[in-house]
């Protein structure tokens, strides 16, 4: 019956994320130091950018980003990477991808719905990596992860869309059009290059 019990309770609580690996230990200038660090990731991928002719959507490596700091510091640290982001964004810091309007005026622009959606994508994402993955990378570990991932990315996806069907008025077919189906091989591509990363990144640590 204890066995049963602690078993239970090895499930039920969350694995150590990565990041806690890399920076061991755990204070308050720590998690300063691993939210630093994830926002300067985050920026450095919102300035990958290709523009595309045919929608106001350009494709970023933000939603790798995004995604990839949620894998890295969980649901609140992560969501706090990209409220600071937003915020630093809103101040006119340089931090937004290059195209378009900057500070505030970059909410009322196309890829608002996208940027106010990144909190509630990397809190979701990064609530299914702490409870739902062990990092074991069995089969079925990594098809929890692409879940995850998906999670996060379906959360991006709606909030840019509904943006882009109300606030911008193109419809929904018109913002589905515009501001998603373009953009799924990439993303695809995105969420294998997340997989290969965190599954990097454990086989170094197995070896350290």
């Amino acid at each position: 019956m204890s066995q049963v019990a602690s078993a239970a309770s090895q499930s039920a609580s969350p694995v150590k994320l990565i990041a806690d690996r890399i920076f061991s230990g755990e204070s308050v200038a720590l998690d300063a130091l691993r939210i630093a660090a994830a926002n300067i990731l985050l920026v450095l991928c919102a300035h990958i950018t290709i523009p595309l002719p045919f929608t106001p959507v350009p494709i970023t490596g933000q939603t790798f980003g995004v995604l990839l700091v949620a894998v890295l510091l969980g649901s609140r640290r992560g969501m706090l990477t990209c409220v600071l982001y937003l915020l630093e964004g809103i101040a006119g810091l340089p931090v937004f991808q290059p195209l378009g309007a900057s500070g505030p005026l970059r909410l009322a622009g196309p890829t608002a719905g996208y940027l106010l959606a990144y909190p509630s994508a990397a809190f979701v994402a990064g609530w299914l990596v702490e409870h739902l993955i062990a990092y074991r990378f069995t089969g079925f570990t990594t098809l929890r992860l692409t879940g995850a991932l998906i999670s996060g990315e379906a959360i991006i996806f709606a909030g840019g869309c509904a943006w882009l069907a109300l606030g911008m008025r193109l419809g929904w077919t018109g913002a589905i059009y515009a501001g998603a189906l373009p953009f799924i091989p990439g993303e695809i591509i995105k969420i294998a290059l997340i997989l290969a990363v965190v599954r990097g990144v454990e086989l170094a640590w197995k070896r350290a």
